[in-house]
């Protein structure tokens, strides 16, 4: 999706776990092992944008990670919040162009998934030592919530 301002965008992303492992892909645009995850278009609100570029980036079914405030009022419609926040430059060189980025971690019903070809060379399942291994060359913001993700989907299974 193209730049909604030409200053300050706001994207999500997910960082998905399965058993022990957590899903990365392979960006074409960015040439680098990223989340799934993209733009929160005028019309969506970041659930909205984070389960449709699940959908469209690689077909699963998850649910977030993240409790929903249990209350109920007129017009207002309760999220769950990001388990981070963070705000990075685009690697597109001279760009000024920054993305507020909603961190989210979810859980998949199962590993079996599609690649969006149009966007991403590839896509896999990563363990955690995988994380670290040179030949991926996966940045290591992307390495720490990974791993936070792991950590989050663990606890959350002994609940």
């Amino acid at each position: 999706m193209p730049h909604i301002h030409k200053l300050i965008d706001f994207t999500v992303c997910a960082f998905i776990v399965y058993g022990d492992k957590v899903l990365l892909v392979d960006h074409k645009k960015e040439k680098m092992w990223l989340p799934i995850g993209g733009h929160v278009e005028l019309d969506e609100d970041p659930e909205e944008a984070l389960m449709r570029e699940i959908k469209e980036e690689c077909g699963l079914e998850v649910q977030i990670i993240g409790e929903r405030p249990a209350y109920e009022a007129e017009g207002v419609k309760p999220l769950i919040a990001p388990s981070y926040l963070d705000i990075h430059t685009l690697s597109e060189s001279g760009s000024s162009h920054r993305h507020i980025g909603l961190v989210y971690f979810a859980k998949a019903a199962s590993d079996e998934v599609t690649l969006a070809a149009g966007e991403h060379n590839n896509i896999r399942w990563f363990s955690e030592a995988e994380l670290e291994d040179k030949k991926f060359t996966i940045r290591p913001h992307v390495v720490f919530y990974a791993r936070e993700a792991l950590k989050s989907a663990r606890k959350n299974r002994s609940r």
